[in-house]
Order: structure tokens, then sequence, then C-alpha cells
């Protein structure tokens, strides 16, 4: 699979950036420090001053690439959240058994992400955790209507529609599909912070991961 992924481009909204970062070694060096930037300090206290400095290039020539840090983590989740559907399309495309590719489904977009090296400069399993932490941040937004209209959210919103479809085709009488689906991917993220950081609020620990936990409810509410 990792083959077949470095051949493709993920595609992002061209309206998330003022010039694509993946045309110059500059905006691919921009997006790969931001990543462990925001992972070391977390996005509030992330500034393009501060990403400038890492990477020894002045504040304005990331404005030439991103209006604002908001587009930026914009950018990074849409990003990872195309990826996220080339591997949820590639590990199901020849499963033909509905509930087996729904577990497959379940367990591409709730287990834990390892770093995939055919991408050289985005490390997938530190933009995982930036997910994790902050992923919320561009949807809680006063702006979210106005930015879904302009399809920031497409590719999210693509994922959560193939799960919705794995799951009415093991049930198609479920009358709740695109909630179940929309709380297996939002609620993983979910499970996975509170099995770093908030562990008594959780049953996922070093031996129950949030895959379990969906695998066994996405059984037991289909049967």
């Amino acid at each position: 699979m990792k083959d077949m992924l470095s051949n493709i481009i993920i595609a992002v909204n061209d309206k998330l950036y003022v010039k694509n970062p993946e045309t110059s070694e500059l905006g691919k060096k921009i997006i790969e420090h931001s990543i462990i930037l925001i992972d070391e300090i977390g996005f509030e206290n992330f500034t393009f001053k501060k990403l400038g400095e890492r990477i020894g290039s002045n504040e304005s020539s990331i404005y030439r690439y991103f209006e604002s840090k908001h587009k930026l983590l914009l950018y990074l989740s849409s990003w990872y959240w195309g990826w996220m559907e080339y591997r949820l399309l590639l590990a199901t495309t020849n499963i033909h058994n509905p509930f087996e590719k729904l577990r497959k489904g379940i367990e591409i977009v709730t287990e834990k992400v390892e770093d995939d090296i055919s991408t050289t400069h985005i490390d997938e399993s530190i933009l995982n955790r930036i997910i994790i932490v902050e992923f919320t941040k561009t949807l809680l937004t006063k702006e979210v209507d106005q930015e879904n209209k302009e399809g920031f959210f497409l590719v999210y919103k693509r994922v959560i529609n193939r799960l919705i479809e794995m799951i009415s085709a093991v049930n198609p009488n479920y009358a709740f599909a695109k909630s179940l689906a929309s709380s297996i991917v939002e609620g993983a993220l979910h499970q996975h912070f509170l099995r770093d950081h908030l562990k008594t609020i959780t049953n996922c620990n070093e031996t129950i991961s949030p895959t379990d936990f969906y695998l066994n409810l996405a059984e037991n509410t289909l049967r």
C-alpha cells in the first residue's frame, strides 16, 4: 500500500493557501517544520515568526504561502483526511464481505498512525498527534458555516461518508448510520486524547485501544 501511496498526490482545497506549498522546497519545509513545531509547543503558542526562526526564513516568506495560521491548520487537517481517505480506499476496495469491510474501515480511521516514509516531508505519526489535539479548533469557530460552504471540510466529510456506506451495507435498516460514522471518526480522536491525558475516564489504555472499543460498539449496534 505504501508503494501505491507514494504515487498519489493529496489534493487540498486551493482556497486554503496563497501558494501551493507542494510546488517548492521552501513550501515543503514550511509544512514539515510547522507540523513538528505545533506538536512541540501547541497551536496556541505557534506563530509564523517562530516557524520562520525554526526554518531560517523571514516571517513574510511564510505569508506568501498561507495568509494565517488558521488556514495552515486547515491545510494540514485537509491533507491528513485526504491521506486517510486514500488509506481507507486502498485497504477496503477488495473486501467483499460487508462486515469485514466495515471492520477494516474502522481499524483504518481509529488506529494509531505510523509514519508513511513515502511522504518524506510529512511525518504522519506527528500529524496524527496534532489532529487528535487540535482538529476541533478547525471546526469550533464562528466561521465554520462559511468555511464549510467553501469546501474546507469536504475531505473530512468524505471519510465519514465512506463509513456511512459501509455501515448501511451491513445493516440497511439501521436508522443512525450518519451519527454512528461521525461518532467513530471524531470519537476515536477523543478516546486517543483521553488515553494519553485523562486516563481515568476512558477504558482505553496500553492493552485496550480506541479501535477495540469502536469495533465492539459497531458489532453490538449493528447485529
